[in-house]
């Protein structure tokens, strides 16, 4: 196993790592809006999805992957009102390609975020 690590995303906030490569595959820690500084992105499901999705993508980068590399998501949503808001952004972001997704709503996620995705992904 191996910790990955990056300035580019929120540092872990807990006693966790942003992500972890085992064998061909990184598994990342849930992504929320928190900048790469730390600070949290107010404002609607869009601004959170875009930023969550900045994250993702620093994260994967770091691991030597990339979005188009992702085979599935988790996606956990504070409201299920916003689905089809986030996704419309969601689908921007993978355009055509398309993993496998689960998506919950919950009644809170850390520091009130609207919006959290963790990927599994194959390794370049």
């Amino acid at each position: 196993m191996k910790a990955v690590s990056t300035t580019k995303a929120p540092a872990a906030i807990g006693p966790y790592v942003q992500g972890m490569i085992v064998n061909e595959l990184f598994y990342s820690s849930g992504q929320i809006p928190l900048t790469a500084e730390g600070n949290m992105v107010e404002g609607s499901i869009t601004e959170q999805t875009h930023q969550v999705f900045a994250n993702l993508k620093a994260v994967l980068e770091e691991a030597g992957s990339s979005l188009q590399q992702v085979v599935k998501t988790t996606v956990f949503i504070k409201d299920m009102n916003d689905f089809a808001v986030f996704n419309e952004i969601y689908g921007q972001h993978f355009g055509d390609h398309k993993p496998a997704r689960s998506t919950v709503e919950v009644a809170r996620l850390p520091k009130d975020a609207q919006v959290e995705i963790e990927v599994i992904a194959l390794i370049s």
